[in-house]
């Protein structure tokens, strides 16, 4: 009778290590897709490493909600972020690393309750990724420097893109007045 407890018991084990060692390669592939050979780029056109911190430096320096969005994907309620009515220019960054993502030049009124803009501030500035949660395909938007979870993008947007990057305003920081380097003031 020990033996088979044994023989489970070992089992379970190499299945939970399996399991682990497969999780880790996925984060590092992930982590990897994320740097690439992208280049970020500050406000003030300063070059931006990628960030990587572990899930516990997120915790300590985001709050319960900034979390819940940025690092597990969740979403706030429509119509209760503080950036969907906004109406102030300047640049949106990511409230998890600082990466300049959408410019006030960009964002339209789309009715849904989020911050919706129809193009980010730099293409490489945004990772596009497959999610199939809920039983629905859609397109899920993140920050390419530190990977944090900003929102959705769909194509029922307005011309000149057709798109529609309908993002959280808790993902997001507002730097007002904010023009990137070399752009028109």
């Amino acid at each position: 009778m020990q033996y088979k407890y044994f023989i489970c018991l070992l089992i379970s084990m190499v299945s939970l290590w399996s399991c682990n060692q497969a999780q880790d390669s996925k984060t590092t592939s992930e982590q990897d897709q994320l740097a690439g050979n992208r280049i970020f780029i500050s406000i003030n056109g300063d070059t931006l490493a990628p960030v990587q911190k572990s899930e516990e430096e997120w915790k300590a320096e985001l709050d319960a909600q900034a979390y819940n969005v940025l690092r597990e994907a969740g979403t706030e309620r429509a119509f209760t972020g503080k950036y969907w009515d906004n109406k102030k220019q300047g640049i949106y960054t990511c409230a998890g690393c600082g990466l300049p993502l959408f410019s006030s030049d960009t964002k339209f009124k789309s009715g849904t309750g989020w911050p919706s803009f129809w193009e980010p501030i730099r293409p490489e500035h945004v990772l596009l990724k497959e999610d199939k949660a809920f039983g629905m395909a859609r397109t899920e938007v993140l920050c390419a420097r530190c990977g944090g979870h900003q929102g959705h993008v769909f194509d029922d947007g307005p011309k000149p893109t057709g798109l529609r990057y309908c993002i959280n305003s808790v993902s997001l920081d507002f730097v007002e007045g904010a023009k990137m380097k070399g752009e028109k003031p």
